[in-house]
């Protein structure tokens, strides 16, 4: 059985939800972000009675379109305050969102469960390292330093492979790990080092994926997260109103659930989960027909 943290994931288990909290202002998101105690505070306690099952908790923004690099040092400080809150009023496990080998082996001393690393164990090398010393459930998004060139899926299965690889050099069990295929990070060009550049249309990309999840799975339980992601705004044609992409976020978010994702990571708990309810709902009635 797979699990992430101490949740099961995957084959016959209910899909998974997991609550969006930022503590960057620089995110691209800005509802997401809470910084203080009482925020953060208010905003674990509703999800949680909103249906999330895991919180991811951002300290630094890896939009792709951004220039958000912060210190290492500023990450820490974040990411510490928030998780010290979390833990004091839920017993939810905490997943950090970072991909710098420090900041985790930091978060993880703090007793957090997962890490979730957008770069797949490939931007900081000394990762593998912290991994092996602690062991925690992993989410491995599709991540490349060099351009990826050539067709959607066969490439995004390969360097799923490739983190998967890693994760187990490190002794880390595929029981533990979770793939993501990186919806928003692979473009031709951005301002922060943490995307993919690709030589084709990043929209196409992204929607190609989304309706093969199946094919890049690879056994392994599968997170997507498409929340206010840019595509919903393009394909809405209000692409810099982040305020009119919930409905396609939900409609995005089904949509991946009926291709094969387990886990859905979301800014909108509770309407994510009562919309995933409601697919699953009706996929077990027809299956019982």
């Amino acid at each position: 059985m797979n699990r992430l943290g101490s949740v099961s994931v995957g084959g016959s288990n209910p899909v998974r939800i997991m609550g969006i909290l930022n503590t960057s202002p620089e995110s691209f998101y800005k509802k997401s972000i809470k910084t203080t105690k009482q925020q953060i505070t208010q905003t674990v306690k509703k999800m949680e009675k909103d249906g999330a099952d895991f919180i991811d908790v951002g300290g630094m923004s890896t939009a792709p379109y951004l220039s958000t690099l912060i210190s290492e040092k500023l990450e820490i400080r974040r990411l510490k305050h928030t998780v010290n809150i979390i833990q004091n009023i839920s017993n939810l496990p905490v997943s950090v969102d970072t991909c710098r080998a420090n900041v985790a082996s930091e978060l993880l001393k703090h007793g957090v469960d997962i890490i979730n690393d957008i770069s797949g164990l490939k931007y900081d090398k000394k990762m593998i390292n912290v991994i092996s010393n602690y062991n925690p459930s992993l989410v491995l998004c599709a991540f490349s330093k060099n351009i990826v060139v050539g067709d959607t899926l066969p490439k995004t299965k390969k360097l799923l492979k490739e983190s998967m690889t890693l994760a187990k050099s490190a002794g880390i069990s595929s029981k533990k790990i979770v793939l993501d295929p990186a919806i928003g990070f692979f473009r031709k060009k951005g301002r922060g080092p943490f995307f993919t550049k690709i030589n084709s249309e990043w929209f196409q990309r992204d929607l190609t994926v989304l309706c093969n999840l199946k094919k890049i799975k690879q056994g392994q339980p599968i997170l997507v997260s498409v929340s206010n992601k840019s595509f919903i705004g393009k394909i809405l044609h209000h692409s810099q109103n982040l305020a009119d992409r919930l409905a396609g976020s939900l409609a995005t978010e089904v949509l991946s659930v009926i291709n094969g994702a387990d886990i859905i990571r979301t800014h909108n708990v509770k309407e994510t989960k009562q919309v995933v309810s409601i697919v699953q709902k009706l996929s077990s009635s027809n299956k019982s027909l």
